[in-house]
């Protein structure tokens, strides 16, 4: 598909390609064979009440698919309550979610149901359920089990009506025979399982995802007819997004921004799309004088490939990781979690002091 062909019309209201007729999946996007199932496999288990377990890389739309399941499900007309279990503090995660009453612990003043409790009647997606804490993964389980949850402090059981949709990017399988996610909760979750694919495994959709964002936004921002040059849909095209989704349509957010006419051009692209190569290779000579050969950037892993791909972010925003973040198309929190996993430091920090 050339995506200069497809000029933004905020007034039209057709149904979008790659989600049928389907009106609850009208907000996920894709004609690529892997997406077709996983719509297909949706509108099965929607109306079921068998948990759910999403599996894939940060930006894949997780949440855009449970939404779509209880949309579809005999709780649509019920609370759906979304938790992400990484951006909740350890010390506040039992509370948050099972509640507490008054006493419990200081500054506890009042009686207060937790967040599954509020999806009562209705679904509770936990969105990186791999970094819940084994001791709140224990009463996670019993919750699940016996359909009763009992706040902080007391001794009431409360029966509660509620589907569970987990999501993560981590292997469950792997961390739970490494002791550091329980196995009767992974089995537990895992009744259903869908595997979301990342953005570079499904190309065929890019095209299609960023003209529905270029309409979206620029209806948005009042931009009327926007459309992309030849050229910035072949540099769209070819990048691998390690951000996925979120991450292109932060991109062509960017550009309509940026762009000065009705046509969004290269130049109007964020640095790290309009780059030659994410990671490029060193000279000869430069290897020579490093005392080593240059690695084969060809060869590395897709874990080496992202990691070096935040580092250069972070260099470019200078340690700001507000920006830094908003750019890879990830969460603050997201982006921690990846600072702490590969062992990476901010930049010196900016002018004017750096964000918190």
């Amino acid at each position: 598909m050339s995506l200069s062909t497809r000029p933004a019309r905020p007034e039209a209201r057709s149904p979008r390609p790659g989600s049928g007729r389907d009106p609850f999946l009208r907000d996920i996007v894709g004609a690529s064979p892997k997406m077709q199932r996983i719509f297909r496999l949706v509108s099965k288990i929607a109306p079921t009440d068998s948990s759910v377990l999403l599996l894939g890389e940060s930006g894949t739309g997780k949440e855009l698919v449970a939404r779509s399941i209880h949309l579809q499900s005999r709780r649509a007309q019920g609370p759906f309550v979304a938790v992400n279990v990484a951006a909740l503090p350890e010390s506040l995660i039992e509370s948050e979610l099972f509640g507490y009453v008054r006493g419990a612990f200081t500054g506890a003043t009042a009686d207060r149901a937790g967040l599954v409790e509020s999806a009562d009647g209705g679904t509770l997606f936990l969105d990186e359920i791999g970094d819940m804490p084994l001791t709140t993964q224990a009463k996670l389980l019993r919750t699940l089990e016996s359909n009763e949850v009992r706040r902080l402090g007391d001794n009431t059981l409360r029966v509660v009506d509620v589907r569970v949709i987990a999501a993560t990017h981590r292997d469950l399988h792997a961390e739970a025979a490494a002791g550091r996610f329980r196995e009767d909760l992974y089995y537990r979750l895992n009744v259903v399982q869908v595997d979301l694919p990342p953005l570079r495994e499904r190309r065929e959709d890019i095209g299609l995802l960023a003209s529905y964002f270029l309409e979206r936004i620029a209806a948005r921002e009042g931009r009327g007819r926007l459309s992309f040059s030849p050229g910035a849909g072949a540099l769209l095209e070819r990048y691998d997004y390690p951000g996925n989704v979120r991450e292109l349509e932060n991109a062509v957010a960017h550009a309509v921004a940026v762009a000065d006419g009705d046509v969004i051009v290269p130049a109007d692209l964020p640095t790290a799309i309009r780059s030659p190569r994410l990671l490029p290779r060193r000279s000869g000579a430069e290897a020579e004088a490093a005392g080593a050969s240059a690695p084969d950037s060809d060869a590395w892993s897709l874990a080496e490939v992202e990691k070096e791909h935040i580092r250069r972010v972070l260099e470019r925003h200078r340690g700001n990781a507000t920006s830094a973040a908003r750019q890879l198309g990830i969460s603050r929190t997201t982006l921690w979690r990846k600072l702490r996993q590969y062992g990476l430091r901010r930049a010196a920090s900016r002018a004017g002091g750096e964000d918190a």
